[in-house]
């Protein structure tokens, strides 16, 4: 009897050894099935990309009427919101090259520039864009700047001098001035009266719609980046190291104003109350109508991204630079954050 049971006991020690021994290998066997033969269903909406991401950078922006605003930036990137910026749509655009400024005539008619000297327009809100052959350099061709006026004049500028009209809104752009070793880094007009602002302080001005310009003496040796006027008469540009200049004649002497910070100040504007300037480390500058009395801090103490454009949108602003942001009651909200 006792053998018996003994021999029963080994018996069931050894099922259970045999069982132990196979889950391992009907486990595998169980994932080998699923992973070869069952097919999880695809989350469609949680695929889509989003239209604003965290890496994108936006380094221009144009608002042409209160509710629309497009921006265009890093990679060939162009997104336009129909709604004050509540939500965003990407649009497609030909190629990759970096995108460093936008300007529209309308809420139809925009055009945007950007490295290797590209230029895309479109006619139809952006439903589509299309490249357009402009006048190259042999050595650079990088555009900084675009701006657009009444009657479908467009002025581009950037490296070599490169100094681009156009007066059929974007279809065609001839060069206005020879090649010349330095950069303009911003055009601005009010009527038949320009300037243009660019390296080691050079500045330039037109009294006859961009037919001929003339060297204007400066008090800087560092670069200007951005320059505003806010009519024929008084104007402000704004540059390195927190460079702020000052005219009150049409920019035929420009006066140094105080600085207040030693941040790059990379756009300047007039908002229809006082002077606003935006730059690196989230500065931001402003000033009275008559230039004087600067006053300077961070456009939020949360953000230090570094800003290449400040527009007017509706009741507030909307930012370029390492990320896009609206800036409404001195709350800023940065776009694809949330």
């Amino acid at each position: 009897m006792l053998k018996a049971i003994n021999g029963l006991g080994k018996a069931a020690r050894s099922g259970v050894a045999l069982t132990t021994s196979a889950a391992p290998m009907l486990i595998i066997g169980a994932l080998l099935y699923t992973a070869f033969f069952v097919k999880a269903e695809p989350q469609v909406g949680n695929l889509q990309a989003r239209s604003i991401e965290r890496r994108d950078a936006f380094y221009g922006v144009a608002v042409p009427q209160a509710d629309v605003v497009w921006a265009a930036g890093s990679y060939g990137k162009v997104v336009r919101s129909d709604n004050a910026g509540k939500s965003w749509g990407v649009q497609p655009t030909p190629g990759d090259a970096h995108l460093q400024a936008i300007s529209a005539w309308d809420a139809e008619r925009a055009v945007a520039v950007g490295n290797h000297g590209v230029v895309i327009v479109t006619a139809d809100g952006g439903k589509s864009w299309r490249e357009i052959e402009v006048p190259h350099s042999e050595v650079a061709n990088k555009l900084m700047q675009v701006r657009s006026y009444a009657g479908g004049t467009g002025w581009a500028v950037g490296e070599m001098g490169a100094v681009l009209r156009t007066r059929d809104y974007g279809a065609s752009w001839t060069r206005v001035l020879d090649e010349k070793d330095q950069a303009w880094n911003d055009i601005f007009f009010v009527g038949e009266d320009g300037w243009m602002v660019g390296e080691f302080g050079r500045m330039m001005r037109t009294r006859d719609g961009g037919e001929s310009w003339s060297t204007i003496d400066s008090p800087l040796e560092s670069s200007l980046m951005s320059v505003h006027f806010r009519d024929a008469s008084n104007g402000v540009a704004v540059g390195l190291a927190g460079a702020v200049l000052v005219t009150a004649d049409g920019g035929a002497v420009w006066t140094e104003a105080r600085r207040v910070t030693r941040e790059h100040l990379n756009c300047v504007i007039w908002d229809g109350s006082r002077w606003v300037a935006v730059g690196d480390k989230g500065i931001r500058v402003t000033a009275g109508a008559d230039g004087s009395g600067w006053t300077g801090g961070r456009i939020s103490e949360q953000d230090l991204s570094w800003r290449t454009q400040i527009a007017r949108a509706g009741d507030g602003f909307v930012l370029a630079g390492a990320n896009l942001a609206q800036l409404e009651h001195d709350q800023l909200h940065i776009i694809g954050r949330d």
